[in-house]
C-alpha cells in the first residue's frame, strides 16, 4: 500500500485539546468487522460486547516528563529538549531532540532550572534521532533522575497548540501506568477509568498486562510512498510468564482477546510465534504494521482515531480493514467524533 492512501480531511477543530471531564465518558465507534456496521456509543458501554473468561490486554507504560526547557551557554538562547532514550544510566547519556535544532553544536553547554539545577553537554550531533547529551551531574543516580522528573514537562504532541495544564500530567496517563518509560501515552487506555475496570471484573473478564514504551517514532512523519520502505524506530517491550499464560489460556478456550491501543497489538504480534501461542519477551520491536497482514492474536482492538498518514492509522487499517476503516472514519469526521491524544474511541469487533 502505499502513503497516499491514508490522506484524509480531518478538520482541525476535531483535534481534542483537552480530555473529557470523565475517563469513560468519551465517545465510542463500535465497528462491526463481518458485518461492516457502525453503532454510537458511550465508551462505558464497551461492556456490552465481552463475556466472562474474555481477556484485554494493556499497555501498562508510563510516560515520564521528557520536556526540559532550558538555555544555551553564553548566548542565554531558550532551547527546549525532548528526552528520547536513557542510553547509559551510568554515564549520564540521553538521545533527545532538541528545538530549535541548527543553534546546538558538539561541545554545547546547556543549563535547566533556576541556578542551573542541572547542566547538559552535547557530545553527539550526527545521530538518526537528533543529538546525545550527557548530563554534569555527579550525585547518585536516583537524585539525578528526581532532578529530571521535577524540571521535566508532560510530553504533549505539539500538535494539542496550548500550554500544559496542571491536569495534563494525570490525564496524559492510563490509569494502570506502571513502569516509567514511554516518551507519549499509550492513548487507546486512558479511556479506561477504575470504574469501568471493576465492573469489567466483575463480569469476569481478565487484564493482561505487557509494558511497551512508546516512542517518539509513532508521530514522526512517513516520508516514503512505498511503506514497504519506511524504517520505524525501536521501541522496548517486555511480556511476563504470567500475562502470557492469561492470554493464551483464552485463546485456547475460545475467549475474546482485545489489544487495548495499537502498542499492545504491536507488541503481541512481536511475541507470537507461528503456532499462534504468545511468549515472554524482553527486548525491542521495529515491528511496523499495514495492510495487508495477517493477525494471529486479538479478536478486537480498541483504538483512537488517528491522524491522516500516521503508523498508528495504518496498523489499526490493517486490524479493521482498509476500506472500513476509511468509511469509518469518514463517518466519525460527519458525527464529530473528537481526534487523537486526547479524543474519542473506537472499538473494532
Amino acid at each position: 500500500m502505499k502513503l497516499s492512501q491514508f490522506k484524509f480531511d480531518l478538520p482541525q477543530d476535531l483535534i481534542a485539546s483537552h480530555p473529557p471531564d470523565n475517563r469513560d465518558e468519551s465517545r465510542l465507534l463500535v465497528i462491526d468487522r463481518k458485518s461492516g456496521t457502525f453503532e454510537h456509543k458511550s465508551f462505558k458501554d464497551i461492556l456490552q460486547y465481552f463475556d466472562d473468561g474474555d481477556v484485554f490486554v494493556l499497555n501498562n507504560t508510563k510516560v515520564f516528563p521528557a520536556r526540559l526547557d532550558g538555555i544555551k551557554e553564553k548566548t542565554g538562547a531558550q532551547i527546549e529538549v525532548f528526552l528520547l532514550r536513557e542510553l547509559n544510566p551510568d554515564t549520564r547519556l540521553w538521545d533527545v531532540l532538541v528545538n530549535p535544532a541548527r543553534k546546538i553544536r558538539i561541545g554545547n553547554k546547556l543549563f535547566f532550572g533556576e541556578d542551573e539545577a542541572l547542566v547538559a553537554e552535547v557530545i553527539d550531533n550526527t545521530t538518526s534521532r537528533g543529538r546525545t547529551l550527557r548530563f554534569l551531574y555527579d550525585g547518585k543516580y536516583e537524585d539525578f533522575k528526581k532532578k529530571l522528573q521535577a524540571l521535566g514537562k508532560t510530553p504533549l504532541p505539539r500538535i494539542i497548540d496550548r500550554p500544559i495544564e496542571p491536569e495534563d500530567q494525570f490525564r496524559y496517563q492510563t490509569i494502570y501506568a506502571k513502569h516509567e518509560g514511554a516518551v507519549a501515552a499509550p492513548t487507546a487506555g486512558m479511556h479506561f477509568s477504575r470504574e469501568l475496570m471493576k465492573r469489567l471484573e466483575l463480569k469476569g473478564i481478565s487484564f493482561a498486562e505487557l509494558t511497551l514504551h512508546v516512542g517518539l517514532g509513532n508521530f514522526r512523519k512517513v516520508d516514503v510512498e512505498d511503506l514497504s520502505k519506511h524504517k520505524p524506530d525501536s521501541e522496548q517491550m517486555f511480556i511476563d510468564e504470567d500475562a502470557t499464560e492469561v492470554i493464551n489460556k483464552a485463546k485456547v478456550t475460545g475467549k475474546k482477546i482485545c489489544a487495548v491501543g495499537t502498542t499492545s497489538l504491536k507488541a503481541l504480534e512481536t511475541a507470537v510465534t507461528l503456532s499462534g501461542i504468545v511468549k515472554p519477551y524482553d527486548g525491542w520491536t521495529n515491528k511496523f504494521i499495514f495492510p495487508p497482514y495477517e493477525f494471529t492474536t486479538a479478536d478486537a482492538m480498541v483504538s483512537n482515531f488517528h491522524l491522516p498518514q500516521s503508523t498508528m492509522m495504518m496498523l489499526v487499517s490493517a486490524f479493521a480493514g482498509y476500506d472500513l476503516l476509511m468509511k469509518a472514519y469518514k463517518v466519525a469526521v460527519e458525527e464529530k467524533y473528537r481526534f487523537f491524544t486526547y479524543g474519542d474511541a473506537m472499538l473494532i469487533i
